[in-house]
């Protein structure tokens, strides 16, 4: 499934990126929470979601029912770290953290990167255990935000600067995942802790015996979901459980499937068509249709299952999920606040966090590596180039706002959660400009062509 299946995102990506997008969700979350509209707006997040039949709602948690921003934060969000987990148990296979020599660079800076930043939290934030609940909100470095600010400069930045960051923020993710599973737990049900284990169980059994259908993983996990929420460990961690059990091989190989399909097609019979022929309908003889579905099953095979599943998340999770939870969770309440409220408490700490910890953690951390001879400088890269990479890594925003709503739960804490986002907004931009100031002025003027990534 490719972005074909979707004709609204393929429209729309002609003209936005995800990133761009993301801002705009950002910027109209903040204006409206700050309009007359504002108390409608906060409501909105307040309605109760439901998938019953009878007494039984899917979406309901403790016996009530979910409200539409726990439905974004938990459910969706748990599709959102299903494609993050997708997208580590690749890179983990056979990409950037694949082996020890490919992945000590952006592990011990994405180290640095979450150490660092709780340590100034610790330092800055009152002591104060309510407050101290969102020491994990700075670690995060948000992948789309970062490699968004990277692309202005596609053409002068080397491959091996932009394989950093973007490997670091995997790493990041993985941290983060480790995070929520740990510190935000509190109260475990055994009973369906037990069952999510087990769920989990036969999703590695299917995958060893070589179940390669996508609705077996989806329907289970879709399950495993429900018992994880439940269970007292946030749901998402459902998703990032899924990732890992949906099968990365093929049964018989690449080369397998492709000598199928050349064989197959050399027995399909050539025609001529001619331009007055292109727009009539070909009836095709049984035989021909059963050689094209032999093509496709054999084509259908070509692609793992994660790699299938990684690439039909990707566009409803960049161009749908994240922008709505951006709209959902960015919405600062701006009324009796100041930019005092950044100067003190929860948002200083965050702020300084992202702009200061992260920046000091990936750096001070990947510097004593290169120093020590563990790791190597990213290729075709200097100090001050990289150093401006290591900036961009305070742009913590759709992991750090996800954090930020576990640490300060809306219901009691609804001015420390204001005071967290606005340390990351302002944190994320100060990072971002910081950064791009700092790539337009280090960067070499000019990268060979065959050192830039493709994949821009």
């Amino acid at each position: 499934m490719t972005e074909n299946n979707y004709p609204f995102i393929s429209m729309l990506r002609k003209y936005v990126s995800s990133s761009v997008l993301l801002v705009i969700a950002t910027v109209a979350a903040l204006i409206i929470a700050n309009s007359p509209w504002g108390d409608l707006y906060r409501s909105l997040w307040e309605l109760p979601v439901a998938v019953s039949i009878g007494e039984f709602n899917f979406f309901s948690h403790d016996g009530q029912p979910m409200s539409l921003g726990a439905f974004i934060n938990d459910f969706l969000m748990a599709i959102f770290f299903l494609s993050i987990g997708l997208e580590i148990k690749r890179e983990m296979l056979c990409g950037e953290l694949s082996s020890i020599k490919k992945a000590l660079a952006p592990i011990i800076g994405a180290c640095g990167g979450m150490i660092i930043p709780v340590v100034v939290f610790f330092l800055v934030c009152p002591k104060d255990p309510a407050l101290e609940r969102g020491m994990a909100i700075p670690m995060a470095t948000d992948i789309a935000f970062s490699l968004g600010c990277l692309s202005i400069f596609s053409k002068r930045c080397p491959i091996g600067l932009k394989v950093f960051l973007a490997a670091l923020a995997v790493a990041d993710d993985l941290g983060g995942i480790i995070v929520i599973a740990i510190r935000y737990t509190e109260h475990l049900n055994l009973w369906y802790l037990l069952v999510s284990l087990l769920l989990i169980v036969v999703l590695c059994i299917g995958n060893w015996r070589g179940i390669r259908t996508k609705a077996f993983y989806l329907n289970t996990g879709l399950i495993l979901w429900f018992f994880m929420l439940g269970s007292g460990i946030h749901a998402t961690i459902a998703g990032v459980a899924l990732a890992f059990c949906i099968p990365a091989n093929m049964p018989r190989g690449t080369k397998f499937y492709i000598e199928r399909i050349r064989n197959k097609l050399e027995h399909f019979p050539a025609t001529e068509v001619t331009a007055a022929d292109r727009n009539k309908p070909v009836l095709l003889s049984d035989d021909e249709i059963g050689l094209l579905k032999c093509v496709e099953s054999a084509s259908d095979h070509l692609v793992s299952p994660l790699q299938d599943m990684e690439d039909i998340l990707k566009m409803p999770v960049n161009y749908h999920i994240i922008p709505l939870f951006a709209f959902a969770n960015a919405g600062v309440n701006l009324a009796g606040m100041s930019m005092m409220n950044l100067f003190s408490g929860v948002g200083l700490a965050v702020f300084l966090g992202l702009l200061v910890g992260k920046f000091c953690g990936v750096f001070s951390f990947s510097w004593l590596g290169i120093k020590l001879g563990v790791i190597q400088m990213p290729e075709n890269s200097d100090w001050k180039s990289f150093a401006s990479i290591c900036m961009l890594c305070g742009i913590g925003f759709t992991v750090s706002m996800f954090l930020a709503a576990l640490s300060y739960p809306s219901a009691g804490h609804a001015d420390l959660l204001n005071d967290a986002k606005l340390g990351i907004l302002c944190g994320t931009i100060a990072s971002a400009l910081v950064g791009c100031l700092m790539l337009y002025l280090f960067l070499p003027k000019e990268v060979k062509e065959e050192e830039l990534d493709i994949k821009d």
